[in-house]
């Protein structure tokens, strides 16, 4: 049994990640600074409620612990990161800074660190027919919101602890991970969240505004399979960044009329052009995750749309109710 530490064990990804690792026979200590509980049956060991933008509780996190997958960070979709820069930098900043000095005090045997397709440059991201983007891509350094420059940064400083300390340390970088169990509502949303709320909220026959208009593209990763990736490479030898995501491309439109299939609703779209839509285009490259880790996404969008829709099309109805 190892001990596993997951920072951001109260969110998203994080709790997928902290049920895979418990179910598997970890001992797993989830911190984060609020709990949503999305995932209602037993998923970890120890719960620990604390502000990781303090030293003193990012050290209490760390002790004892062998392994850290430090995914803890302020974030949202689109619109929370466009509009938000100063806070997130802030306290992104904080929380990595002193994660890696408390796993480098504690001796953490292995840390882990989640960065972000958000860290790839503009000029690469300006054709919705984007090629794939590489982990090389990521210089010369020009990401299009300040989140991507904290994630930057993030990766460097990781590297400077590899290089001065000699501390054992992966570095990922997450592109659009989906799936229930997560945010939907609020403003943090990330876009198939926010369309399957909006669906599922919608009359039938009824109308959903999008951001944009609509052709901008992405690519999407179900949880289950980012969790998979995530566990490959803190497990491997490989100990630079590297993409986990999809090599699917999509637009918004055709995420939208997928999402709206599933719903079994005819829905009529509309568009805000003067809306956050991020980059024109963003696709993973993932050739390297194949060869150094032997992981591609598993489950097709279809697929994960299916499960990510029922699951929020439900949690609406416990909001009407």
């Amino acid at each position: 049994m190892e001990r596993v530490l997951i920072t951001g064990g109260g969110g998203f990804i994080g709790s997928h990640l902290a049920r895979r690792l418990f179910k598997k026979g970890d001992f797993v200590r989830i911190a984060d600074i609020k709990f949503e509980d999305y995932i209602r049956e037993k998923y970890c060991n120890e719960k620990s409620q604390l502000d990781l933008r303090i030293l003193e509780n990012c050290l209490t996190a760390t002790k004892g612990m062998d392994k850290v997958y430090n995914l803890a960070a302020n974030m949202g979709g689109i619109g929370f990161i466009t509009e938000v820069g100063a806070e997130v930098m802030h306290d992104n900043v904080l929380i990595n800074t002193y994660m890696l000095e408390a796993a480098r005090q504690n001796k953490a045997k292995r840390y882990l660190y989640t960065s972000s397709a958000c860290v790839y440059p503009t000029f690469r991201q300006i054709d919705p027919q984007v090629v794939g983007l590489r982990e090389e891509d990521a210089y010369p350094a020009d990401p299009d919101n300040f989140y991507g420059w904290e994630k930057l940064y993030t990766e460097k400083l990781c590297e400077a602890y590899q290089r001065d300390y000699k501390m054992d340390i992966r570095v990922l970088r997450y592109h659009n991970i989906y799936g229930p169990e997560g945010t939907f509502k609020g403003g943090r949303e990330k876009a198939p969240a926010a369309l399957c709320r909006k669906i599922a909220e919608a009359t039938n026959p009824g109308t959903i505004e999008i951001w944009g208009d609509g052709k901008q593209t992405r690519s999407f990763c179900y949880v289950d399979d980012a969790v998979e990736g995530t566990v490959r490479l803190m497990e491997s030898y490989y100990d630079k960044p590297i993409n986990i995501g999809s090599e699917r491309l999509v637009s918004i439109n055709e995420l939208t009329d997928i999402i709206t299939k599933i719903s079994g609703k005819k829905i009529e779209k509309t568009y805000n052009l003067n809306a956050p839509q991020g980059v024109r285009g963003r696709n993973a490259d993932i050739t390297l995750s194949k060869k150094v880790l032997d992981w591609e996404p598993k489950i097709d969008l279809e697929e994960g749309l299916v499960t990510t829709y029922k699951w929020i099309e439900e949690r609406v109805k416990e909001d009407r109710a």
